[in-house]
């Protein structure tokens, strides 16, 4: 384990989340979390992301698996992802200190192009993974945090830190992940493509026959690869998204559970509130009653105003992995 950068990292986290909670930060895309103890799982939408921990450890749930990481692995998720997450090593002494990072598939493209690699991008694999650490990863993954104790120095130095981080997750262990969404023609980019239009079209009926033409798959094996990339069939992963979309218009916008429902796609309100109760353990009032309860905390650190470089259509991304 790279000891001296993942001290750093440690201070870092410590400086900018300095009380318990998550903390979106003036970085676009950086989310840095503090949190005291382990948690039930808690399910949200995912972008492409870099997720490290520094201290503690959590785990991951997607299609039944599960990947756990710490401060000697990272997670990587390489396309918008419905899955379960929560902390399993933490106590108030000695929190979990997590950082997120959202990867923005164009810088992807754009590496790509300045470094083309011959090596083929393989079949489909699943859009999460995780892999050690590498300390160069982690010293600019560290270096990018500690620039919040400089906002003035966010500006011209945030994207370069932000590109060099994607460049080191792109030729490391977990690369052939995005390599495999961004490599023009490859199964993985095209599923991406129909990841993309899914999210920002989840409320319509799913033209799964249209999706697979635009793929260039046929309808088994369009089905095949998404299968192999999310863990879910097109039909299960929109159902997510539904559901995730619903929880955040009842919970951030005062909708009842039939105005969510019909508003994201649903024709029947009780196959809503059975699907809604398989998802989320309890039944849309009572879950979003027990949401309102818990104190959400929501800092920001840091002063630079940037705009994100990651897609904001469709259901939103959790704050936190």
């Amino acid at each position: 384990m790279a000891t001296d950068e993942l001290a750093r990292l440690v201070a870092a986290i410590e400086r900018h989340a300095p009380s318990d909670g998550v903390c979106r930060t003036a970085v676009p895309g950086l989310i840095i979390a503090r949190l005291p103890e382990p948690s039930a799982p808690n399910a949200l939408v995912v972008d492409p992301s870099l997720c490290i921990v520094a201290q503690g450890a959590k785990e991951v749930f997607l299609a039944g698996e599960v990947y756990r990481y710490d401060p000697a692995h990272s997670l990587l998720v390489s396309v918008d992802l419905p899955i379960s997450a929560r902390v399993v090593e933490a106590t108030p002494a000695r929190p979990c200190l997590a950082v997120r990072l959202s990867l923005d598939p164009s810088v992807v493209g754009e590496l790509l192009a300045e470094c083309p690699d011959a090596r083929s991008p393989g079949p489909p694999a699943r859009g999460v993974e995780v892999s050690p650490v590498e300390p160069q990863l982690l010293d600019a993954v560290g270096r990018l945090v500690s620039l919040l104790d400089s906002p003035h120095t966010l500006g011209p130095l945030a994207p370069l830190v932000l590109r060099e981080i994607t460049f080191r997750v792109l030729i490391g262990p977990q690369g052939t992940r995005l390599r495999q969404i961004a490599t023009v023609g490859a199964p993985a980019q095209q599923i991406a493509r129909a990841i993309r239009w899914l999210r920002d079209h989840f409320a319509d009926p799913l033209p799964g026959e249209a999706l697979a033409r635009q793929a260039q798959m046929s309808l088994s094996g369009f089905h095949q690869h998404f299968k192999a990339v999310t863990g879910l069939s097109p039909l299960q992963y929109q159902k997510q998204l539904r559901l995730q979309e619903a929880r955040r218009l009842m919970l951030g916008e005062g909708l009842d559970a039939a105005g969510a429902a019909l508003r994201v796609g649903y024709e029947s309100p009780s196959q809503f509130s059975r699907e809604y109760r398989r998802l989320f353990g309890a039944s849309p009032r009572r879950d979003v009653a027990a949401l309102k309860a818990k104190p959400q905390p929501s800092k920001q650190s840091g002063q630079f105003r940037g705009t994100r470089g990651t897609h904001q259509s469709g259901p939103r991304a959790g704050a936190t992995d």
